[in-house]
């Protein structure tokens, strides 16, 4: 399983993965305790490669940010997400220094922190997100 497949949900905690599609939604699985639900069509919901964190010169993807907080914590879970907001901003800041102090809030590093956790939990180590492989054009 890589970042692209694995889902967050607006409104609900935890990640999930995609199963199928349904009448009016998609189908998902907890990756915490793999029961499935409907999303509905109406819910917002994003892979994780496809989300990107702002830094002072441009937007840095999640999973850059997990790989930079798997290093810095020696492949261990990180700080609580339930930590103090500076606690959080201290432990982010020394992840990613170069996030975007304006643009990035304390409940997004808290999201970040808590999904970070959960793909440790779960076993999930490899969070780089794979290329699709360009054709290389012939001269004739």
């Amino acid at each position: 399983m890589n970042l692209k497949e694995v889902l967050a949900i607006s409104g609900q905690s935890g990640l999930f993965k995609f199963v199928a599609q349904s009448k009016n939604g998609v189908i998902v699985e907890s990756l915490t305790d793999g029961k499935r639900s409907n999303a509905s069509g109406s819910a917002k919901v994003s892979a994780l490669g496809e989300i990107a964190i702002y830094t002072e010169t441009d937007d840095l993807p999640l999973a850059q940010v997990f790989e930079n907080i798997y290093k810095h914590t020696a492949g261990k879970e990180a700080i609580s997400p339930k930590a103090s907001p500076e606690e959080l901003k201290k432990f982010f800041a020394a992840v990613l220094p170069e996030y975007d102090r304006e643009r990035v809030h304390v409940s997004d590093i808290k999201k970040v922190v808590a999904w970070y956790n959960l793909l440790i939990g779960i076993g999930m180590t490899d969070f780089k997100i794979e290329e699709k492989n360009k054709e290389n054009e012939k001269e004739a």
